[in-house]
């Protein structure tokens, strides 16, 4: 309602900040005042853990602003290519960024939809130009997918019709060609460019619960990942010390998330939200979900409160904590939450050799 919110109150908000970021993200005249501004990100961040912010508010305006970035950086790059069109194509946010997660160690993982029309030699082209993008947001001191799971590659970005034969092929055959993996990727795209609705590999995904094979397969995946506070390579190489957060704790709660949305044919992307989709069921019930949760933000915090740490001494920032480096109360809420996703693990594998597969 016009009259009722003024800027001053957005720049006095705990989410001013980011507000007035992305807005200069998106009046960039070229890329080099593009990757300055971008640059700042990281301080952005920063700034909203001292503050003392909810992890998950953090982490919502930090991809928000990466959307940002993103999105004028395409502008940028497709405004130099007048051959391409920019409206033929979809731009999809994958990982982290995609479920607005963003934490300081998230790279920029993606994936490109065009119309069918488009032929297969403006694809080439349109990839390489993606890769100028790729180019720009590394400038900006942006980490890019080393895996490959990025839009200049040709297995992230394809035509309307492709995506959607590709996506039948890995419900139907799964274990075939990464099929498990790419679904699993897939499955979180969130649109930032062109056709914000649903995109053609969306539309196969919507329909996931009908194959319960996959489906199974998909639980299988989740919980292959035990949530555990030492691996036996830590065990064998002494590195008592040393906790891989992501892999050892927030990665197997994802997971485990990300199926149990799907079991209730929910849309959330963000882990809460599918938590929250999934409890009141026979494979998670309301405590449950409420304490995954707390466990998520707690999990979250700290790893925000590490980083920014890092970030502070100038170090590279990682996912792998310090144990000593915790005050003695953190390290004793990492352990618990590992015990809480470990069990909630546990009673998943247990129940779904009982309950059919999406009937909850």
């Amino acid at each position: 309602v016009r009259g009722v919110v003024a800027p001053s109150d957005f720049v006095a908000a705990p989410g001013g900040p980011s507000v007035a970021l992305r807005e200069q993200i998106s009046r960039a005249r070229d890329v080099v005042e593009l990757q300055e501004r971008a640059s700042r990100v990281p301080y952005l961040i920063a700034d909203l853990v001292r503050r003392e912010q909810p992890a998950h508010s953090v982490t919502t305006m930090a991809s928000l602003v990466v959307d940002a970035v993103v999105r004028r950086a395409l502008e940028l790059v497709l405004a130099s290519h007048p051959e391409l069109d920019p409206t033929k194509l979809t731009w999809m946010s994958l990982g982290s960024n995609a479920r607005r997660e963003t934490v300081l160690s998230s790279d920029i993982d993606s994936a490109a939809s065009f119309s069918d029309d488009v032929s297969d030699e403006q694809v080439q082209a349109y990839r390489v130009a993606f890769g100028e993008v790729d180019t720009v947001l590394r400038g900006a001191g942006m980490a890019v997918d080393d895996n490959g799971a990025i839009a200049s590659m040709p297995l992230f970005s394809r035509t309307h019709a492709r995506w959607r034969a590709a996506a039948e092929r890995w419900l139907a055959e799964p274990l075939e060609n990464k099929g498990m993996i790419l679904t699993s990727l897939l499955i979180d795209a969130r649109p930032i460019w062109g056709d914000e609705g649903l995109p053609a590999v969306g539309e196969v995904f919507a329909d996931l619960r009908r194959h319960r094979g996959t489906l199974n397969l998909l639980l299988a995946e989740a919980l292959a990942t035990r949530a555990k506070m030492r691996s036996m390579r830590d065990v064998l190489t002494r590195r008592g010390d040393d906790f891989d957060i992501k892999q050892h704790a927030i990665g197997p709660l994802v997971n485990f998330a990300r199926w149990a949305a799907l079991s209730v044919g929910s849309p959330q992307l963000d882990t809460r939200g599918r938590l929250r989709a999934a409890s009141g069921t026979e494979l998670l019930s309301n405590d449950q979900a409420d304490t995954l949760i707390e466990v998520f933000e707690i999990l979250q915090r700290i790893r925000l409160n590490y980083q920014v740490a890092q970030f502070d001494r100038g170090e590279d920032v990682s996912d792998v904590l310090d144990m000593k480096r915790l005050s003695p109360l953190d390290r004793s809420m990492v352990a618990q939450a590992v015990r809480e996703i470990a069990g909630v693990q546990r009673r998943a594998a247990n129940r779904a050799h009982y309950l059919p597969v999406g009937s909850t």
